[in-house]
């Protein structure tokens, strides 16, 4: 099954999801989104998560449905919907129980991160201040995830952990949304020493629209950031590069708090030491919604990005991706 138009695929959002959202995913022309459906979940909680979205697969048909693989997309494109694919931001819903990498997957779940900002039982979050890498149950992890097609995605890991499960992966993993550190040196967003080893195993960054992680917040302009994926692009390689907007619209700034602190301490962590993190930031004014997609598309274009090069960023290195890397191994 092909297609005749490069895809528009978004490699991670988590919006307060709704009809009014998914027709914006439509009118956006947005093909595919890697949705979060956990972030401090234990597995049965997950399932509900499922259930729910189950709930709205069977509501909105016409606008949505679960995505599996690669072809899901051509699916999406010709059926004029957007194929939702299933993440979790923190390996809680597979709690210590390595056997749960291979059901959540067969659930949908195609990215797992090894961490969500902290210590995890897998590797050490970017908000710690020592990080003594991947651990004894991650390299195990790793190795199951890479057998079943669930992908290791790196996005709150700190800098050790992240290079060891580069180099510990036999499949290219992805950090599916943060920038650059020397453009915006945000916590979250990673150096150059993590983007090239990245590129030279074959993963993934997305390009992440969060005010935090952009070069002067929610004034951050589409030039500034054009220019930066112009020159992460040099630093990668085009097709290495994608978006993962960190979209969360509609989110009531008491997610946030669920985001960082889930259940973990009593008091109220923002993360980055202050206080006007707090809540959700106003989105840029070129990128509020699902619909902006076209105007980032004429962005990219107007800062000296081919038709070609525009279309891989957009969408087309995702689907690449997703071919290589959603299916099982192949057995020896």
């Amino acid at each position: 099954m092909t297609t005749q138009r490069a895809p528009v695929v978004d490699g991670l959002q988590y919006a307060n999801w709704s009809k009014k959202i998914f027709q914006q995913m439509r009118e956006g022309g947005v093909d595919a989104v890697h949705v979060t459906i956990a972030y401090h979940e234990n597995f049965r909680e997950t399932v509900l998560n499922v259930e729910q979205w189950n709930r709205w697969f069977e509501q909105y048909p016409d606008l949505i449905f679960q995505g599996r693989w690669a072809s899901d997309i051509d699916i999406a494109m010709e059926t004029n919907r957007t194929a939702i694919f299933f993440g979790f931001q923190n390996p809680s819903p597979i709690e210590d129980d390595i056997g749960l990498v291979e059901i959540v997957h067969t659930l949908g779940a195609r990215f797992m991160q090894l961490t969500y900002n902290n210590q995890s039982l897998l590797a050490t979050g970017c908000y710690e201040a020592e990080d003594p890498g991947v651990t004894r149950m991650g390299k195990q992890v790793i190795k199951e995830m890479n057998r079943v097609g669930l992908v290791v995605d790196m996005s709150h890991s700190a800098e050790r952990s992240t290079l060891e499960a580069i180099e510990l992966s036999d499949r290219p993993i992805a950090i599916t949304h943060a920038n650059p550190y020397d453009w915006h040196p945000a916590l979250r967003n990673k150096s150059n020493t993590v983007l090239k080893a990245l590129s030279e195993s074959g993963g993934m960054l997305g390009f992440s629209f969060y005010p935090h992680h952009l070069a002067g917040k929610t004034d951050c302009t589409l030039q500034s950031f054009c220019e930066m994926a112009a020159r992460t692009a040099e630093v990668m390689g085009v097709e290495h590069i994608g978006i993962g907007s960190d979209l969360c619209q509609d989110q009531p700034d008491s997610v946030v708090e669920w985001m960082r602190v889930g259940r973990w301490s009593k008091e109220i962590d923002y993360g980055e030491g202050t206080a006007d993190n707090a809540g959700f930031p106003p989105q840029p004014d070129w990128f509020t919604d699902n619909r902006s997609f076209p105007g980032l598309r004429a962005g990219l274009l107007k800062s000296g990005f081919s038709e070609a090069d525009t279309d891989r960023l957009l969408g087309g290195n995702w689907l690449d991706f997703f071919r290589e890397n959603f299916t099982p191994q192949a057995s020896v």
